[in-house]
């Protein structure tokens, strides 16, 4: 019988999500004729009596199952030799930080599935993700940055909450002035931190509205990518050529900077493509942003203000564009300040362990423990065998350290 593990996450920051809850344990083990257990963990945010009511077992030892299933990168001293695991690697964009694990992986002959790159065969959008409770974390993570800074309000932050339905019961106590928001993005993470706007009962307004109207109540506004690129030759913008040639495109972000209070980031950004704004933009006496929730937390990436990322202990920090220098939260009125938290969905950790593990089950198990024949795990294997994959097969210098 095959078995499939889910490993302990060991990585520092801890983090207490699961890949599946034990109910969806259970119910793997049940629908797909598969052995199921689970590695031990003091951190992990379901308990031991819950597996145990599920029928599952808790193991120290995972190494003899076929399949491991984790959340983020695996220490690379904790990786099993010719194991086949499914992680967030947060390689494909050769990330400097992981060159060392990806060698490894390769070293030790580990096939390496990264649920980043598991697509849809006809749609080509991701099957699994936990973006929506980035960004509902991170927005609510915003919220709340936006009252510590002018000590208007004073709300839980969302890991004190026992899950999502809790921590909705904050979101009355939430006073705003009449500020505007900008979110910019239009997948997972835009529309989770809509929902936090919707549940507070933030107006939702049209990019036009919002660059030319007075209110008297706070709203926002969601930008897409067309909302902020033109085309560098003056020709219409044109969503499928933006994503593919951003090269081809110009930032015309700079007109909502000058209106929006808040700005949450929560687009995927290419680097090929155009910065929001630069350190000398966010200098001009026309720039009025003060709180930044970068959602996507890319370091030094489309906001200058993302110098690093922030701690769920430590969300916050000031950003001085005059010096392009990170200082202490809350410390000088002219400075930006960043709510930048890496591992947004592990503050809410049972409701976004039982998201991503339902989109597990509908939509990635039925091709892993089938014949595949749309290529979906295919596609999304980095390496295998010691060697990357064709389809990745463009990280080679960045493993060589080139």
């Amino acid at each position: 019988m095959l078995k499939i593990g889910i490993i302990r996450e060991d990585k520092i920051p801890v983090d207490k999500r699961s890949p599946m809850t034990p109910a969806q344990c259970q119910m793997v083990a049940n629908q797909f004729g598969v052995d199921v257990s689970v590695q031990k963990s003091e951190i992990r945010i379901f308990r031991p009596e819950e597996y145990s009511q599920h029928g599952i077992e808790m193991v120290d030892d995972i190494s003899d199952s076929d399949i491991l299933l984790g959340v983020k990168e695996v220490p690379m001293e904790k990786l099993i030799p010719e194991k086949t695991y499914f992680f967030f690697s947060h390689t494909i964009k050769e990330q400097e930080y992981n060159r060392e694990l990806l060698q490894t992986i390769l070293k030790k002959k580990i096939k390496l599935v990264d649920y980043e790159c598991l697509l849809d065969s006809k749609t080509n959008q991701r099957i699994v993700a936990f973006g929506r409770f980035a960004g509902i974390v991170g927005a609510y993570n915003t919220i709340w940055t936006f009252g510590q800074r002018y000590n208007l309000f004073n709300i839980r932050r969302a890991h004190e909450c026992y899950d999502l339905v809790d921590m909705r019961t904050e979101f009355d106590k939430v006073e705003l002035p009449a500020i505007k928001i900008a979110i910019t993005g239009g997948g997972r993470v835009a529309k989770g931190a809509m929902e936090v706007m919707y549940g507070m009962d933030i107006l939702q307004v049209s990019p036009h509205e919002f660059l030319n109207e007075r209110f008297d109540r706070p709203v926002f506004t969601q930008l897409s990518s067309h909302a902020y690129h033109t085309k560098k030759d003056g020709t219409p913008f044109k969503r499928d050529e933006f994503y593919e040639n951003p090269g081809l495109y110009e930032g015309d972000f700079l007109k909502y900077t000058e209106v929006a209070d808040v700005l949450i980031a929560g687009a995927f950004w290419d680097p090929r493509a155009p910065v929001l704004f630069t350190k000398e933009d966010a200098i001009r006496p026309e720039f009025k942003i003060r709180i930044i929730g970068d959602i996507t937390c890319d370091i030094e990436g489309s906001i200058p203000s993302t110098k690093k990322p922030a701690t769920v202990d430590e969300p916050v920090y000031d950003y001085d564009p005059t010096t392009d220098s990170i200082q202490p939260e809350f410390s000088e009125e002219s400075n930006i300040t960043v709510m930048a938290v890496d591992n947004l969905p592990c503050e809410l950790p049972r409701d976004a362990s039982e998201s991503f593990g339902l989109e597990m089950i509908e939509n990635v198990l039925p091709h892993l423990l089938g014949d595949d024949k749309d290529e979906v795990i295919k596609n999304a294997t980095i390496a295998e065998n010691g060697e990357l994959t064709e389809r990745f097969s463009y990280l080679q210098r960045f493993v060589d350290g080139e």
